[in-house]
């Protein structure tokens, strides 16, 4: 059997958040079969629950935000990218602040902190979202069209292209294309880094956005280079981090996702769009599980021999 995975034991981690230079403590716990990914407000006076669902996002300006009445917590999406990578189905996220701590400014960390309290097989199948016709989303802003799409594929394959006027930019990859394996996931996708212009700062700030930014944290650019003394950690590191991002962000449908996934320019509010018009066509997807792993879609089956 394909089995649900949860952590061994609990971990923590202490940093600030991105948008709110709060400090946070993140500590994650394991959770029982079909838990599913949960996230926790401890600092409330009564502590708010809120589980994955498209629904659940409430705002998606410059990051993926979940919210139930009040309680918000912002900037899922690197910790969600880090649960997809590593097949954990199972999870309780306990934080003392409105916001994920953005560590390094990747998903790295948080496969660290992941893999440091260990995976755990359940004895619980694990279930898939299996597209069965295609669904798409597009829209228009400023700059021209963006769109996102899900389709049927015996895997998990991922496409993006970014197009940003931008010197540095330019000189990299802007499109890239993965097909989902964990040990690829970890080596390739999770280091790459969240970036951002110097030229967007001030209106960023003047919003409540960014104010924990910095480049111990982001890629940050002037008008015409890089700004951070190390570089890049590897040429593709823009359009990496945008696909970083999409995989969290098609997390918050509460499974993994057997299809294939295409985007042009997209971001947090049409990865969005595109699991609720999943979720409101029943007839675009099925829920399955596999009674016999070998029959799984390699990719996850790699992710369950890497684990073991």
């Amino acid at each position: 059997m394909l089995s649900q995975r949860t952590i061994r034991s609990a971990n923590r981690a202490v940093g600030v958040g991105l948008h709110s230079s709060e400090r946070v403590e993140l500590t994650l716990h394991p959770a029982p079969p079909d838990t599913g990914i949960v996230f926790r407000r401890t600092d409330l006076p009564q502590p708010v629950s809120i589980p994955l669902h498209p629904l659940a996002v409430v705002d998606t300006r410059m990051a993926t935000t979940l919210g139930s009445g009040d309680a918000k917590i912002h900037t899922v999406e690197h910790l969600l990218s880090a649960c997809a990578g590593l097949g954990l189905d199972n999870l309780i996220v306990d934080v003392d602040a409105e916001e994920i701590p953005i560590l390094d400014g990747s998903a790295s960390s948080f496969v660290y902190l992941l893999q440091s309290a260990g995976l755990q097989e359940q004895p619980a199948p694990k279930r898939f979202i299996r597209m069965r016709r295609p669904v798409e989303v597009r829209t228009q802003d400023r700059d021209g069209e963006k769109w996102a799409r899900l389709e049927p594929h015996d895997g998990f394959r991922l496409n993006f292209a970014i197009e940003f006027d931008h010197p540095a930019i330019d000189q990299t990859a802007q499109d890239y294309s993965f097909d989902f394996d964990m040990q690829a996931y970890v080596r390739d996708i999770a280091r790459a880094r969240t970036f951002g212009f110097m030229r967007d700062v001030d209106a960023l700030r003047e919003r409540g956005l960014a104010q924990g930014g910095s480049m111990e944290n982001a890629i940050v650019m002037n008008e015409s280079r890089i700004l951070n003394q190390e570089g890049l950690r590897f040429d593709a590191e823009f359009v990496k981090h945008k696909m970083l991002d999409a995989i969290g962000d098609l997390y918050v449908i509460g499974h993994p996702i057997i299809g294939a996934y295409s985007a042009y320019r997209s971001g947090h509010a049409v990865n969005n769009a595109l699991l609720r018009a999943v979720l409101d066509d029943p007839t675009s997807y099925e829920i399955v599980s596999f009674d016999d792993a070998s029959t799984a879609p390699p990719g996850y089956r790699s992710t369950l021999k890497a684990a073991a």
